[in-house]
């Protein structure tokens, strides 16, 4: 238990410096995957193996919520000191997420058919893309039980395990994927059991890094790990946290597969290559948001209102500062960054032409960012789910008036708009969720 510890400067740092290496390694295995396997003469085992990963995803994101929601109920318990229910908490997340996994199991053959349904893929590579999903499926319950880990250990300040976690599977996943493709010439099943036994092999590491919360009695109190009240809580915090990333994916999809579209290609790839500038940010801004979602929350647990406030003010301040920088990067860098990622000049120069939205998008997203760490800490759900009712609203709002007037302009200033009613609405929630903790 850490509620005693001082929040300073050193330990925000501590928590989020890992978190935000661990999340340099994510895209690096969808990288290798496709290295890997482009060594093959053939354009489809490319192909079979982007849209295999983009649809196994999106199913895998629709239980994103197990790492927010574990993460913010386990952080409150720990300020509370009450070990049993961390323990506890650490044993519904892991059921919830096997559970997750077997459904996937169960529905993949509908799922299929609805994802190829909308699909437009040639018939070789629809067949190279059911294998693949047909053999990586079977890790489903490793990688969603892996959402509520990830988040358990967050919660506690363990972000150096959570690095140790996806450093593991990066690093399986690369060796096995050369040795399954180059080495025995398995092709697109041989990426596939490689992110299979990665998948594994990882809850492995996972289940041996929470050993001690396992052996634990709470974890194994089964009328408490089922107790109905909290049973009910989670499910209450899950389902809005669920409700608010349909919300923000609903946002971000028709951004680029709806409306860049209709500016023509050149737009849209423009928009595609600048989308990757903020996925960098968001990159760094979740380490300082999941140290505020950790300090924040056993604060809350620990009834510490000038800890909560304490904790908030200086995740936010770090994270103002790294935003600081990557607005300066941007608009320093942006046109060398845009030349690495594209070659082509038209595309080149559209995405310059929008440029100047990405600079100023660091500042602009900065309290949207750091606010939801702070909510989903404090486990005030229902604001966040409202509150992104209303940043979605706004946004397609915006979309209707700016588009007819500034066509691709204004699709980036609607973005910027979601991004800062997010921040106002959620700010102006923040006071209650401040008056909530009870000062020691």
């Amino acid at each position: 238990m850490t509620q005693s510890e001082p929040i300073t400067h050193a330990r925000v740092l501590q928590i989020a410096v890992p978190i935000m290496l661990a999340n340099i390694a994510v895209p690096l295995i969808g990288a290798v995957d496709t290295a890997v396997v482009g060594q093959i003469p053939q354009a489809e085992p490319i192909a079979a193996v982007g849209v295999g990963s983009i649809v196994l995803s999106a199913l895998y994101w629709v239980f994103g919520f197990l790492r927010m929601g574990t993460g913010g109920l386990t952080a409150q318990a720990a300020g509370q000191g009450d070990r049993a229910e961390v323990a506890a908490l650490l044993m519904r997340s892991l059921l919830i997420g096997l559970s997750g996994g077997v459904l996937l199991l169960l529905f993949l053959q509908p799922l299929l058919q609805i994802a190829f349904a909308y699909s437009p893929t040639s018939p070789e590579v629809e067949v190279m893309s059911r294998a693949y999903m047909q053999i990586r499926i079977w890790s489903a319950p490793a990688a969603i039980a892996m959402f509520g880990i990830s988040g358990w250990l967050i919660a506690q300040e363990r972000t150096r395990a959570v690095l140790a976690l996806q450093l593991w599977m990066t690093a399986a996943n690369v060796v096995l994927d050369v040795w399954f493709v180059l080495g025995l010439g398995w092709g697109v099943d041989g990426v596939a059991f490689a992110s299979f036994l990665a998948e594994w092999s990882g809850l492995l590491l996972g289940l041996w890094l929470c050993r001690g919360a396992l052996i634990r009695r709470g974890a194994w109190q089964w009328g408490r790990v089922f107790d109905r009240v909290r049973l009910k809580r989670m499910a209450v915090v899950n389902m809005d946290i669920l409700i608010r990333s349909l919300l923000l994916e609903a946002v971000f999809l028709s951004f680029l597969f709806y409306y860049s579209p209709a500016f023509g290609v050149v737009a849209l790839a423009a928009n595609q290559v600048l989308m990757q500038f903020i996925h960098l940010m968001a990159y760094a801004l979740d380490g300082f948001a999941f140290a505020a979602e950790a300090l924040v929350g056993q604060a809350l647990g620990a009834g510490r209102r000038d800890r909560l406030r304490q904790g908030a003010v200086i995740s936010s301040l770090w994270g103002f500062i790294f935003n600081f920088g990557f607005a300066l990067a941007f608009v320093f860098f942006g046109g060398m960054i845009i030349d690495l990622i594209t070659k082509d000049p038209e595309v080149q120069q559209a995405a310059r032409r929008y440029l100047p939205w990405i600079a100023i998008s660091p500042l602009l997203a900065l309290p949207s960012f750091m606010l939801d760490g702070i909510f989903i800490g404090a486990t005030r759900t229902r604001d966040m789910r409202n509150m992104m009712l209303i940043s979605a609203l706004a946004y397609f709002a915006a979309v209707w008036l700016l588009l007819p007037i500034w066509s691709n302009h204004g699709l980036w200033a609607a973005l910027m708009v979601s991004f800062v009613a997010r921040g106002l609405t959620l700010g102006l929630r923040y006071p209650a969720l401040e008056r909530s903790a009870v000062s020691a």
